[in-house]
């Protein structure tokens, strides 16, 4: 199947209508903050990519340059090999490396939780990618610009979903808000207690990423590309 095919496909797979944020749109309406935030089952993603494609055909970063993306890998043990399936993002931590290394304060952290980039301000030094222990960030080559995820933040103003989590066919990602004790993302951390774990916990940036049945093998694998990884009996 070529790019165009592949494109094609994903999108019958993911056509719908839009979905809205009904719990998010009441508290905008009475002014109170939200504290977003997602979900990811692991036990659910199927690595389609239909949430990268989404990113890409809603934020249109360059070529090459993904604001999400899973990260595929093999995992050979006892002469089987299986496919393990990581969806990565910025994780919108609350405290976040990428912040204070800003000379121009062009990144910074929303009231409801988001770490954008002000676009205007950023003077593409990169010092910010470099902070990035999530390897979730890149310099736009065509703008000049930092770039990342963003939880659709435009598509929050609207009441509507981001776009990953509205065409995740598998329903792993899980997005709402976390100052909302009946939202699904909070009911999902309540039931899932002892199972919830984060990437690279000992950063203590306090992400807003979380991940159910993430194998704590992989809680330090970010890197950029998907690798065949053969465990040693001390990393097991």
């Amino acid at each position: 199947m070529d790019r165009r095919d592949f494109f094609k496909a994903v999108g019958r797979i993911a056509a719908g209508p839009p979905a809205a944020l009904a719990a998010g749109t009441a508290r905008a309406a009475t002014g109170s903050a939200h504290h977003w935030a997602m979900v990811v089952d692991i036990r659910q993603c199927i690595g389609c990519q239909a949430c990268t494609i989404a990113c890409i055909m809603e934020n249109r970063p360059p070529e090459n340059e993904f604001r999400t993306i899973v990260s595929t890998y093999e995992v050979a043990e006892g002469g089987r090999v299986d496919s393990y399936m990581l969806p990565r993002l910025c994780n919108h931590c609350d405290d976040p490396p990428c912040v204070p290394v800003c000379p121009v304060g062009a990144t910074f952290k929303a009231a409801d939780g988001e770490v954008l980039i002000d676009a205007d301000r950023c003077v593409g030094c990169g010092y910010c990618v470099q902070a990035c222990p999530y390897d979730a960030r890149f310099l736009n080559a065509e703008t000049g610009t930092a770039d990342k995820c963003t939880f659709c933040a435009h598509r929050l103003e609207a009441g509507l979903l981001p776009a990953c989590v509205e065409t995740c066919v598998g329903n792993a990602r899980v997005f709402g808000d976390l100052a909302d004790p009946h939202s699904e993302v909070s009911r999902m951390l309540a039931e899932h207690q002892g199972e919830v774990r984060v990437l690279k916990p000992e950063q203590n940036t306090h992400p807003n990423v979380f991940y159910i049945g993430l194998d704590p093998r992989f809680q330090g694998r970010v890197d950029g590309a998907p690798t065949l990884w053969r465990p040693t009996p001390e990393r097991a």
